[in-house]
């Protein structure tokens, strides 16, 4: 019979980050649940001594999309669960973490395929630059890779649960104080900030159990440095966010 030998769970591998996000996301309630749904979030990934080496990135420009390998920085648990709820099944399921993306993972790692938007120097630190992204501020990325179209696009692949994107978004009204607001903002420091506020907002940021009900409660995301605040209205069988102020 093979032995079988146990490793301490703190003591099998010691992974050190490659870079650290600064992200247009400060906190976790408002990042999308999946990368690709938010088309105009934009993020730096500040790459950390040793690795802030332009030829340690040589070539990637020729790459339109990368993977990530990241760590769930505030997801970390001292237990794990074998079972989790998946926001697509309403919260209510449960399915194996193993067979989830959900954070709440043995090791907490995260994969996420992301745009390229080029190498920088800012203030004198290496940056990546990055979109269409769900990380928050302060992930750390443990490995980066080029996407491979030919190998990483699989147009048969299935997950049973989770078959198609979800494509039901709801109707996003800016009201005009928030209108003011936004047109008083530059753009070069919040670029296309309406239309990530409408990508956010628009697939329901709310928990699963809190959808259908607390219609009057007014909600916050934290985009860059602003708190964008936000209400659900159901009138009439029509679903519609109302943006209420940016500042």
């Amino acid at each position: 019979m093979p032995r079988h030998h146990s490793i301490p769970a703190a003591d099998a591998l010691a992974l050190t980050p490659i870079a650290l996000t600064r992200s247009c996301f400060k906190d976790k309630f408002g990042v999308p649940r999946q990368p690709g749904l938010t088309r105009h979030a934009r993020a730096d990934l500040i790459v950390q001594p040793p690795y802030d080496r332009e030829d340690a990135f040589r070539g990637l420009e020729t790459a339109s999309h990368l993977w990530l390998i990241f760590q769930f920085h505030e997801a970390v648990r001292a237990q794990w669960r074998p079972v989790v709820r998946p926001p697509r099944l309403g919260g209510n399921q449960k399915v194996g973490v193993f067979a989830s993306r959900s954070p709440f993972r043995p090791n907490s790692l995260g994969l996420s395929v992301v745009r390229n938007e080029g190498l920088v120097r800012k203030d004198g630190q290496l940056a990546l630059q990055i979109s269409d992204h769900d990380l928050i501020d302060g992930t750390p990325i443990l490995d980066i890779k080029p996407y491979l179209p030919f190998a990483d696009s699989v147009p048969d692949a299935a997950l049973g649960w989770a078959e198609s994107a979800p494509t039901e978004k709801l109707d996003v009204v800016f009201l005009p104080e928030a209108e003011t607001q936004l047109a008083g903002l530059p753009n070069a420091q919040y670029p296309d900030l309406k239309l990530l506020i409408t990508d956010v907002v628009s697939y329901d940021p709310r928990p699963s159990f809190r959808r259908g009900r607390d219609e009057a409660r007014i909600y916050g995301a934290h985009l860059y440095d602003l708190n964008v605040r936000f209400q659900f209205v159901n009138e009439h069988s029509r679903k519609r966010v109302e943006v209420l102020t940016v500042c």
